[in-house]
């Protein structure tokens, strides 16, 4: 068991643990195939629909597809023999993405009759391969001080939005009394779809307002639309600049203990030893 266990903790070290080179390497390898087999279902996308490929080459494609499966296979196969906790992962979010962006080809090779009959439904299958772009975002340390900011705002935003969303079933109601079916305001769920048209400032054109007072709330909505963008990208910028200065903060130099370095800075600003990499 403690043989099993050693090799388990020397596969994680070396392919998955991202504070290692070995590993953030492999992430990169994997994040670049994920990539590469996103461009490769556009461009089978975009030569089937405007040329008539013949069958060997649609093989040509099957074979690319088939040899990102089983890299992809055996990816998610040793992170979940050699994951600390299995289960976590399996059940985890990106346990659920790795998985469904290999089902597609096995789902085809194990009941065929869904290519064959179903056309439609495995093309919009084949859609859910996109999903591997996902596995960039493991790359994007970047992403940590975002999602943080969103986390730490997530009060204020459910309330503004809250709020937004009160505003649009109000302005709907109010349109759907004052144009009424006559204007194509026929149900208020159609008011409130028109609403939220207008407060996002897009502005299809299918619903417009005829009467004075419908304008003028279609007016309010529309200087209403610009607190849709302003308000959570200040309240979310404010959150990023702290949680850059608490990185900053933690940024210790472990020989004399000097903080409030630069995220970029290698060495310590104080007594010029190198400084632990920022991850």
């Amino acid at each position: 068991m403690a043989t099993i266990r050693t090799i388990r903790q020397r596969i994680y070290h070396s392919l998955f643990d991202q504070h290692s080179r070995s590993g953030r390497r492999f992430e990169a390898l994997c994040g670049f195939l994920a990539l590469l087999s996103v461009i490769t279902i556009f461009f089978e996308s975009g030569i089937g629909t405007t040329f008539r490929l013949s069958l060997n080459e649609w093989h040509f494609f099957l074979w690319l597809e088939a040899g990102f499966t089983i890299i992809f296979t055996l990816e998610y196969c040793l992170r979940v023999v050699s994951w600390p906790t299995p289960a976590k992962y399996v059940f985890g979010f990106w346990g659920i993405i790795d998985l469904v962006t290999i089902l597609p080809l096995f789902v085809i090779l194990l009941w065929p009759e869904i290519g064959i009959e179903y056309v439609f439904a495995w093309r919009a299958l084949r859609v859910i391969r996109v999903l591997r772009i996902l596995k960039l975002l493991r790359l994007m340390p970047a992403l940590n001080g975002l999602w943080a900011a969103v986390v730490n705002s997530r009060q204020q935003l459910i309330l503004f939005y809250s709020f937004i969303a009160i505003v649009m079933i109000i302005a709907g109601a109010l349109m759907y009394g004052i144009e009424g079916p006559v204007n194509g305001f026929t149900t208020l769920s159609t008011s409130v779809y028109w609403a939220i048209v207008t407060v996002t400032t897009v502005g299809y054109g299918d619903i417009t307002p005829h009467t004075p007072a419908g304008r003028i709330v279609a007016s309010i909505l529309i200087l209403i639309g610009y607190s849709v963008i302003a308000i959570p990208t200040g309240i979310i910028t404010s959150q990023m600049t702290s949680e850059i200065q608490k990185r900053r903060l933690a940024r210790i130099c472990p020989h004399c203990q000097q903080h409030g370095h630069e995220m970029s800075a290698k060495y310590c600003k104080a007594c010029g030893h190198s400084l632990a990499e920022e991850k």
